[in-house]
């Protein structure tokens, strides 16, 4: 079993004739800071909200929700799950910088659907240590994001429960559609 994603779309020597991905990535930087000027902002998001969201590369938050930099806090893992870590971010986002709404975001045809925790097993066979977190995988996204609320929802270390709304982004539409919790 191989646990990496490896989708060859041209062969290793064009790749590294343009250097590495992390490269390409410094040089963006480089231009954005050349014309970057200190927006005066501090760490507390203006809207009071923190979204968690599926960390899959076809998701643009700010551009599907019509947020600006300094909007929101964006908390992102794989499926966007509530797990220990992300309860952890939002105790923070909440009790250290105001946040008081949540906004809990998955998508359609999401990478977790195919998972199993034999994933873990598998893993563990590889590399000779099992890891110590959950793989979290789902069939029913709807019940995902109902599961994902109540956690955020039954926390005790969160002060802030009363408005907490989860969504399936469909990545063919852009559409986000609401789950009721019940």
């Amino acid at each position: 079993m191989t646990t990496s994603a490896s989708v060859p779309t041209e062969p290793e020597d064009a790749i590294a004739a343009r250097g590495s991905v992390t490269d390409r990535l410094i040089e963006a930087n480089e231009q954005y800071a050349a014309a970057f000027s200190d927006p005066g902002m501090d760490a507390r998001p203006v809207l009071q909200v923190a979204v968690v969201a599926c960390m899959d590369a076809r998701l643009d938050l700010h551009a599907a929700l019509g947020l600006e930099l300094g909007d929101c806090h964006t908390i992102r893992n794989a499926g966007g799950v509530v797990t220990d870590d992300v309860i952890r971010s939002l105790t923070i986002s909440q009790r250290a910088l105001g946040t008081r709404s949540v906004v809990l975001i998955h998508h359609t045809g999401c990478g977790l659907e195919s998972l199993t925790e034999e994933f873990r097993h598998d893993l563990e066979m590889e590399v000779g240590q099992r890891p110590a977190w959950a793989v979290e995988a789902f069939r029913d996204v709807d019940q995902d994001v109902r599961q994902s609320m109540q956690r955020v929802r039954t926390s005790p270390f969160l002060l802030h429960t009363g408005d907490v709304r989860g969504f399936v982004f469909d990545v063919r539409t852009g559409l986000l559609r609401e789950i009721d919790p019940a």
